[in-house]
């Protein structure tokens, strides 16, 4: 990952995290972060718009896209009280296993 969109993601969650607790009526995070099952919803419409994008938009709407998919995963994660850092921990535990047997070891 670059570190400018590291550097932007860090404060997009700072900037997310500023919100709980703000007026949802004036502010569309505040309302996502009071919200997590609206925050899912969202998300899940940025993802198909990501999607659509990807087939056949262009790069330029692709990035767009992937900037509000980004945006609405860091609000429902906030939202949900799932720190990054428990994510990351995740990503960590896949660190150079196959994705398939990591796939596998989740069918108990």
């Amino acid at each position: 990952m670059s570190a400018r969109l590291t550097a932007v993601l860090e404060r997009l969650a700072a900037t997310i995290e500023s919100r709980k607790g703000g007026d949802p009526t004036a502010s569309y995070t505040a309302k996502l972060l009071n919200d997590p099952a609206l925050a899912a919803k969202k998300l899940g419409e940025e993802a198909v718009e990501t999607v659509i994008a990807a087939v056949g938009q262009g790069p330029d709407a692709l990035a767009a896209e992937s900037a509000d998919l980004l945006y609405h995963w860091l609000a429902l994660m906030a939202a949900s009280g799932v720190s990054l850092d428990a994510v990351a921990e995740k990503l960590e535990a896949r660190e150079g296993v196959s994705g398939i047997a990591e796939k596998a070891s989740r069918k108990r």
